[in-house]
């Protein structure tokens, strides 16, 4: 299949149409009509590669930009690796491993995110986040609370946990001091693109090979620099010098 075939399958309007969520900051900033960040960078690089314009589909939560391309509306999305998820998407490795974790009250009883799966307890999450599926699955005895804004929501509820990305809970929890982060992370979230999962094999394939490559050469690293996060955030790859992926 030559990069052509691909460039049709993957962007069938002849523009590859990229799902961004601005709702997540390390990986997203800028405005709708402006936006900027790894995904955005890394979107550029797959068009330019297919040598088709790109265009931005800019959304506030990861669940607006799944639905985007599950509808039909956007070709590539940029989200967490989740079961969920993955019936519909065929996700390339990840870019980027960023984790999520729990604020609470500064005098909760709580001490370390091991102790939130208790009965009684309330978690605040945004809806459709890579955090709210995950803790769907695995919370037993906690209660998933879903909100337009996980914070927002615990705030509004007084609910006994918030659950969110590390990077802006840490920054609205040090503006709080009746806030403080639980330790250590409860999950790992493993961000990664997407496509539909017709899409040909091919297609797949370069998607994969390509995110590979751009992950190991350090073109994530310093996207991620350029627009003020650590690069460090990178995913590891498995190869440094291969742009192979299983």
């Amino acid at each position: 299949m030559t990069i052509t075939a691909v460039a049709r399958d993957l962007a069938p309007t002849g523009t590859l149409r990229a799902s961004v969520n601005l709702g997540n900051p390390v990986l997203a900033q800028g405005s709708p009509d402006a936006p900027a960040g790894v995904t955005v960078d890394l979107a550029r690089e797959i068009a330019a590669r297919l040598g088709v314009p790109v265009e931005f589909q800019c959304f506030d939560a990861a669940r607006k930009s799944y639905e985007a391309m599950a509808t039909g509306a956007a070709d590539l999305c940029f989200l967490a690796v989740d079961p969920a998820r993955e019936a519909e998407v065929a996700f390339t490795a990840p870019y980027v491993h960023i984790e999520g974790v729990y604020a609470v009250p500064a005098d909760s009883a709580l001490r370390t995110a091991a102790d939130v799966d208790r009965a009684g307890v309330r978690v605040g999450v945004k809806q459709g986040s890579a955090y709210d599926l995950f803790l769907t699955r695995t919370l037993s005895e906690a209660t998933v609370v879903r909100g337009s804004d996980g914070v927002d929501a615990f705030h509004a509820e007084k609910l006994e946990v918030a659950a969110g990305i590390r990077q802006p809970l840490t920054a609205h929890v040090t503006a709080r001091p009746e806030l403080r982060l639980l330790e250590p992370a409860f999950m790992t979230i493993r961000q990664a693109v997407g496509t539909t999962r017709d899409r040909a094999e091919p297609t797949v394939r370069f998607l994969r090979e390509t995110v590979a490559e751009l992950t190991a050469s350090g073109f994530v690293a310093q996207a991620l620099n350029r627009s003020g996060q650590n690069p460090d955030l990178t995913a590891p790859t498995p190869d440094k010098t291969s742009a192979d992926v299983g």
